[in-house]
């Protein structure tokens, strides 16, 4: 731990080659990848003028985390990680240049839209469970909590960026330049992908001795009964289905409550993204371990707060302040989780493991928006928020005891277990 205080922080992740290497790819992507949510948002908008809808394309887009992140888990403990990143990176291209075609040739509609979003979210699954698996083993032990929050950090500045730079290229240009500037970004990944060399190899080819299925259900069970890794989980689910499913719901507020159009979009869009990305710069430069149980567990707090008075408010000024603090809680809540799973699995369960937290991480939030989606068209889109709200703080309080009781020991003894 000691080590891991001295070398952690932004400077030592950035001076890692692999890293490096790394976070410039994934950076480009990402910006993609914004961009295109923000054009996909807006297309579903404008072809249906339906929360609802917005809450079903958010499932069709998570939803796959939920149904392939256990098995894509499994998978990603059997076969090279950065092949199998590779792959779902061709996928995902592949996704966006059949978008361009249809939008081309005006065929787009709400149903092909909704089946190439589920398309990408089958591929994402896939690439996240090998993502999260195969970032150990690329960085020292000692320099891992602050590439974590790295990650979060260029995902954010992704979010940040990615929306100003799509709202730009909407109102200008059109939605298809929009898909055109995020099939480009892919490239850049798949050329960081060559160069990368991990440091270690975990994947134990347990496939020899029993059957994925099998290895699947052992992953689940080996979460569920670990005393560090439980609590941790619940913590991420109750997040995941109801303070982290708003953000799906932004469209709607942009027109009904702020009646801003694109424009507002980007902007609220935006502000989540700032703030997301100036915790993932403090928990980056934090680069320790020690106390995130407690950390994890305000965030989800103060996120619950921020969004609660986001929809108390009708001024565009204030409610965008409000969405600074929640981004802000939103990724040190999804850092400190991510960081304490990945302190707390071993090598060979790695993948597994990490395969819940995309599962939850990306899948929850696609069920939360849902019922809230189809809840805020039966009694508003303000109302519907600050129920769920409610339910978060609750889950909160419910939760406030057993966060206590994350064993740091237990997270020292499996790093130097290792």
């Amino acid at each position: 731990m000691a080590e891991t205080r001295k070398r952690g922080g932004i400077v030592a992740a950035l001076s890692d080659r692999n890293y490096r290497i790394y976070c410039a790819g994934s950076t480009v992507s990402l910006v993609g990848m914004w961009i295109q949510r923000v054009a996909v948002a807006w297309l579903a908008w404008t072809l249906t003028e339906s929360a609802t809808w917005l809450g079903i394309l958010a499932l069709a887009d998570l939803a796959p985390s939920m149904l392939f992140a256990p098995f894509a888990g499994a998978l990603a403990d059997r076969i090279d990680r950065l092949r199998m990143i590779w792959a779902t990176q061709v996928a995902q291209m592949i996704q966006a240049l059949a978008l361009i075609g249809l939008t081309v040739a005006d065929a787009i509609d709400i149903w092909w839209l909704l089946a190439l979003t589920f398309v990408l979210g089958i591929a994402t699954a896939f690439n996240a469970a090998a993502r999260l698996a195969i970032l150990p083993t690329l960085v020292p032990d000692s320099v891992f909590p602050s590439v974590v929050g790295m990650e979060s950090a260029t995902y954010n500045v992704a979010r940040f960026i990615g929306p100003a730079i799509s709202g730009i290229v909407i109102a200008s240009f059109g939605l298809v330049a929009a898909f055109v500037v995020n099939a480009c970004t892919y490239v850049a990944v798949l050329v960081a992908i060559a160069f990368l060399r991990p440091l270690r190899e975990e994947v134990a080819h347990i496939g020899r001795r029993a059957g994925i299925w099998r290895e699947t259900w052992d992953g689940l069970a080996y979460a569920f009964a670990h005393p560090g890794l439980r609590p941790v989980l619940f913590l991420l689910a109750a997040s995941a289905l109801t303070l982290r499913a708003v953000p799906e719901l932004l469209p709607g507020f942009a027109e009904r409550v702020f009646a801003g159009g694109a424009v507002a979009l980007s902007m609220l869009t935006s502000a989540v993204g700032l703030g997301a990305l100036l915790g993932a710069v403090w928990m980056a430069e934090r680069g320790r371990l020690a106390g995130l149980g407690g950390i994890t567990l305000t965030a989800l707090y103060v996120g619950t707060g921020a969004f609660l008075g986001f929809v108390a408010t009708a001024e565009m000024g204030i409610a965008l302040g409000f969405a600074v603090v929640a981004g802000f809680a939103m990724v040190c809540l999804g850092a400190g989780v991510q960081t304490l799973m990945q302190s707390m699995v071993e090598g060979q369960m790695r993948g597994r493991v990490m395969s819940l937290y995309a599962m939850l991480h990306r899948g929850g939030p696609a069920f939360g928006a849902v019922l809230l989606g189809a809840l805020a068209d039966a009694i508003g889109l303000r109302l519907a928020v600050a129920i769920g709200g409610t339910v978060s703080l609750l889950a909160a309080v419910a939760l406030t005891r057993a966060m206590r009781g994350v064993p740091a020991r237990e997270i020292e003894r499996q790093r130097t277990s290792r």
